[in-house]
């Protein structure tokens, strides 16, 4: 598996944000859990609510419920974890200082911007499919009304002069002998 991968299978949408949770990212550190927490306790002033976030017990039981946790971490359910967004985890290469945190923390931040991008892209895409189906939508209902009025002047000129009704236009022939 590609470290690549391996992130995206360690990114997480709680509440709204794509998050980490920290022991994830103790393992992409290759940090222990405890160690990784100790550092941002130490400097919790870096780390705001929009930066971490612990999780409640329901969306932690929710997440091991829906098997989007490994068995090794469901064994301690008492624990529950911190999540980080992409702020969180770009503030924690201050904390931690070693090479392959400094390293994996440039790979996860271009993953979530890479994500970003997605997104945004597809947003896009959805929002210029709506325009396209109200766009559409309005031609039909203009279309139809041109098509209706047509087909009311047809019906009205069809009505007003049978073929055999109309006034004869050219040489007349008399009958009379």
């Amino acid at each position: 598996m590609t470290e690549i991968n391996l992130i995206q299978q360690k990114i997480h949408e709680i509440r709204g944000e794509m998050v980490m949770l920290d022991f994830d990212l103790a393992l992409l550190y290759e940090v222990d859990t405890r160690s990784l927490n100790q550092a941002v306790k130490r400097n919790l002033e870096r780390f705001p609510i929009d930066f971490m976030f612990r999780l409640t017990q329901n969306e932690w039981e929710n997440m091991i419920s829906q098997n989007v946790i490994s068995s090794g971490y469901k064994r301690n359910k008492s624990l529950i974890p911190f999540a980080f967004t992409e702020h969180g985890v770009a503030m924690i290469s201050g904390v931690l200082k070693s090479e392959k945190a400094v390293k994996m923390n440039i790979s996860i931040i271009r993953m979530f911007i890479e994500m970003k991008k997605v997104l945004i892209k597809n947003t896009s895409i959805k929002g210029q499919l709506q325009e396209m189906r109200e766009r559409i939508g309005e031609h039909d209902i203009q279309l139809n009304k041109i098509y209706d009025t047509i087909e009311h002047l047809l019906d009205l000129t069809i009505n007003r002069v049978k073929w055999t009704e109309r006034n004869i236009i050219g040489f007349k022939k008399n009958n009379k002998p």
